[in-house]
């Protein structure tokens, strides 16, 4: 059971990884095509900026979430239901 549960996690893990990577891709194919669309119809005025930035903003996110900085999966519930027992018997 517990390997199931692992190959689960891992499974997970692995698609959101593979999501990010999409959403990357995405963005960079996207912000590129949108730079060469503002070179050519207004060099002047940089306007391409202003999706560059706002959708790295959600790509940075994404990617800070994928990769671990804001991790709360199942591994991190498991630890607060096992800190709060332990807690619990600690002051009963």
């Amino acid at each position: 059971m517990e390997k199931d549960e692992k190959y689960l996690r891992a499974k997970k893990k692995v698609q959101n990884l593979k999501a990010f990577y999409i959403h990357l891709t995405v963005y960079i194919l996207v912000n590129i095509m949108l730079f060469f669309i503002n070179l050519l119809s207004d060099a002047g005025n940089w306007w391409f900026l202003y999706p560059l930035g706002g959708w790295g903003i959600g790509v940075l996110v994404h990617g800070l979430s994928t990769i671990a900085f804001f991790n709360f999966g199942s591994d991190w519930e498991e630890r607060k239901i096992k800190e709060y027992i332990e807690k619990d018997k600690i002051e009963r």
